[in-house]
């Protein structure tokens, strides 16, 4: 099997809230997903999706994703993309860093594998843990009354976890995680995620305020080295997120005591493969995870349904159903959340059919 051709899709996907804020002020309204289609001289598609979450959140953004992919397509076409490995190599050694360009790459390889086998992604990478995946809501950054409705709300659709987006104000900060907390029972699981927006000293503050609340912090600083400093002064449990992007990232943090779980996103480490290598030595060294990507569409989410169920039970913390956020569907066989919980699919590769009406005409094409 080689690759023929690789076609580049561009859909936005607006937000059935309307807005996604988080630390800083930061906001997005509607996501710049990337779709491609590798297309094989066997008959056969494959195909994979990244989303970043907009372009000051991580080192990516849509438009580069777009330009990475045209970069690697002289050196992916007339190769096998079943030979994942091999094609991960070419891909390192092509572009440096960029990891979020390979990811969409590595997605599709994995589809394709999956069609060629005829199993699923999940099988794949060594079969379903469970009968579903628990999944979390994340709580957009808006006032604390806000934030504790839109809590309430989701808890009635059947979550049980949640992420609050703080890394604001630490007054207003404080208010909305002690608000929030008040309305959870046993069994339930609450985190302030800062997405880097805290300085040290606030980190460390409001950690103390709400020592009494059953909750994990996430990601309060900018640097591994400042949330290190707050993880050093605060007793309540520690998640590791932006700065943890590869292999040694994760060895250092388990090393330095830096974490008590991890998030882990498919495009932040260069994909399936990557992210897998990545999962594989949490679960060897016991470490919990949060098992998502930046954002995306039913492909993304039938990508880390897949990732997750193929996790044991005890190391999920959680992972994330990004095809309930939006409004737009770029693909169908994409699983969708039952009371808090999603399942991957059993069929081929990641399970998914794309829908062209929403795919449109690609904005490149590559080929031999």
């Amino acid at each position: 099997m080689k690759i023929d051709a690789i076609k580049v899709y561009q859909v936005d996907l607006p937000l059935k809230e309307g807005r996604y804020t988080w630390s800083d002020g930061r906001f997005v309204e509607v996501f710049d997903s990337t779709v491609i289609e590798l297309i094989t001289d066997s008959g056969l598609s494959g195909f994979g999706e990244v989303c970043p979450l907009g372009p000051f959140y991580l080192p990516a953004f849509g438009e580069g994703a777009r330009a990475g992919i045209g970069e690697l397509s002289s050196v992916l076409l007339g190769q096998d993309p079943t030979a994942i490995s091999i094609v991960n190599d070419l891909m390192d050694r092509a572009l440096l860093g960029h990891p979020y360009v390979k990811s969409v790459i590595d997605m599709a390889c994995w589809d394709l594998l999956g069609k060629t086998a005829e199993k699923s992604v999940c099988a794949l990478m060594g079969g379903a843990f469970g009968e579903s995946v628990a999944l979390y809501r994340a709580i957009s950054q808006t006032s604390p009354d806000a934030m504790t409705e839109c809590v309430a709300a989701y808890r009635a659709e059947g979550y049980k976890k949640f992420q609050l987006k703080v890394g604001g104000d630490p007054a207003t900060d404080i208010e909305r995680i002690k608000q929030t907390a008040a309305l959870f029972d046993s069994g339930e699981t609450l985190v302030a995620d800062a997405n880097t927006g805290w300085r040290v000293d606030n980190a460390i503050r409001i950690s103390n305020a709400v020592r009494e609340c059953d909750i994990y912090i996430e990601q309060p600083c900018r640097t591994y080295e400042q949330c290190l400093a707050v993880r050093r002064k605060t007793d309540l449990p520690f998640i590791l997120d932006e700065s943890v992007n590869c292999l040694h990232a994760l060895l250092r943090a388990h090393q330095d005591g830096a974490m008590d779980a991890m998030n882990l996103k498919i495009s932040k480490v260069g994909g399936l493969t990557k992210a897998r290598q990545l999962r594989d030595l949490c679960v060897s060294l016991d470490i919990p995870m949060t098992i998502e990507d930046s954002w995306g569409g039913d492909i993304t989410t039938a990508a880390i349904a897949h990732l997750a169920h193929s996790t044991p039970e005890k190391l999920r913390f959680s992972a994330t159903d990004f095809n309930s956020y939006v409004t737009v569907k770029n693909a169908f066989g994409a699983p969708v959340r039952k009371n808090g919980n999603m399942s991957a699919s059993d069929s081929p590769g990641l399970g998914i059919q794309p829908n062209m009406d929403a795919l449109g005409e690609p904005v490149s094409e590559y080929r031999v």
